[in-house]
């Protein structure tokens, strides 16, 4: 029974998917215990029985605690005592699994993290939304860029008006890997990223360009307009996108680009953002993610590190620092601060106590239906040869 108290335990965490050949689910579980605040005690690690029973000790699960599908998880965890089950479920599976799988878990009460995107499409994001408002639990989605201490610094800059009004948002996501057909060679992330059953209606703009887009809007809170936008599949055979190009108009007036590739020779995972304001500029870039330029004209370009004890340094940017100036913090680090702004919510709705849902520093399952609404009209749009279709969406304002 949820009281007032605060919450003195660790919460316990239910890994789905993340089994043997996975990538983003030993992620998921690195940064999860990474500030001791969780535990993983649970998990249904593959959608075949063998694989998910035999992945249960790369995790510490325990056997009995190893289960074969999101429904033997559910229905034998909530047979437990209410101090023994588990608090919530991290959703690490390819697309099209995610919908069940959080709808399941929200349904029964469990919070949610969920990797991006969200949905398969946008009709699910939206029923996703409900049961969400309905269940009353925290949810977020693992656009983890946005939890690097220079992206925080940013964004509390921007919010308050440091650079002045923003009239331009250049946001891109370069990769190279997918520059030939790996998804016949038996590669496992290419096979379900590249198959429009699995991945959905988009590749490299559902994939990447989400993670693009969102760190605009989340560094600067503006509220999209409309898009036009052009995608490609350059690689012979492939049935997605492999390449894109958007162009956005925000209510302010400005103007926002997103380019995402996964067919650029020789790039990683190259993500970069350039942010024009009436007063001044700011460029990061993922791949040295401990420094930030900030650009004004008539004065030296200014080089910020991610330094917690700096004097310019903001609470946001202090805050998602761990370690002190000079030791790099990255991915995971990242990863493990939008689980940790999560778990403060879950803390508080654990203990009986009102959480923010709307404004929050993670992101949450408004910002994972405006990334679906996004990926839904960039495809819209590039099959009408770049027509501007809308792109506000009422999750946006809520």
């Amino acid at each position: 029974m949820a009281t007032n108290e605060p919450l003195n335990r660790k919460l316990r965490m239910a890994l789905v998917g993340g089994g043997q050949g996975s990538f983003i689910g030993r992620v998921h579980a690195t940064a999860a215990v990474l500030d001791n605040r969780a535990a993983l005690i649970a998990g249904a690690l593959s959608s075949n029985p063998e694989r998910a029973k035999a992945s249960a000790p790369d995790y510490d699960i325990a056997e009995d605690r190893a289960y074969t599908s999101i429904g033997e998880l559910i229905e034998k965890e909530l047979a437990l005592p209410e101090d023994q089950r588990i608090d919530f479920v991290s959703v690490a599976t390819p697309n099209h699994t995610h919908f069940e799988i959080a709808k399941a878990a929200a349904e029964a009460g469990f919070n949610v993290i969920c990797d991006k995107p969200l949905t398969f499409d946008l009709a699910q994001a939206e029923q996703l939304g409900k049961v969400v408002d309905d269940s009353g639990v925290v949810f977020a989605v693992t656009h983890n860029y946005t939890g690097y201490p220079l992206v925080r610094q940013a964004r509390e800059m921007i919010l308050s008006g440091e650079l002045g009004e923003i009239q331009a948002v250049r946001a891109n996501y370069i990769q190279g890997w997918l520059r030939t057909r790996l998804e016949t060679e038996d590669q496992k992330q290419a096979a379900w990223r590249t198959d429009p059953t699995k991945s959905g209606a988009a590749g490299c703009f559902g994939d990447i360009a989400t993670h693009a887009y969102n760190l605009g809007r989340y560094m600067t809170g503006l509220l999209p307009e409309s898009i036009s936008c052009h995608l490609r599949t350059f690689v012979e055979g492939r049935a997605l996108d492999d390449y894109g190009t958007a162009i956005i108009k925000y209510e302010n007036g400005g103007l926002g680009t997103v380019t995402a590739s996964q067919i650029s020779h020789g790039r990683e995972n190259d993500v970069t953002i350039e942010i024009d304001g009436t007063k001044g500029a700011i460029q990061w870039r993922q791949e040295n993610p401990n420094e930030m330029i900030v650009r004004q004209n008539g004065e030296p370009h200014k080089i910020y590190t991610r330094d917690p004890n700096a004097p310019f340094i903001n609470a946001s940017g202090a805050a998602a620092c761990r370690l002190p100036s000079g030791h790099p913090e990255a991915f995971f680090e990242a990863f493990a601060n939008v689980y940790r702004s999560a778990y403060d919510a879950m803390c508080l709705r654990a203990s009986g106590q009102e959480f923010e849902k709307t404004d929050t520093i993670y992101p949450n399952v408004n910002d994972g239906i405006e990334g679906m609404h996004f990926i839904e009209q960039c495809v819209a749009s590039s099959k009408n040869d770049g027509q501007w279709l809308p792109l506000s969406h009422q999750r946006a304002r809520k």
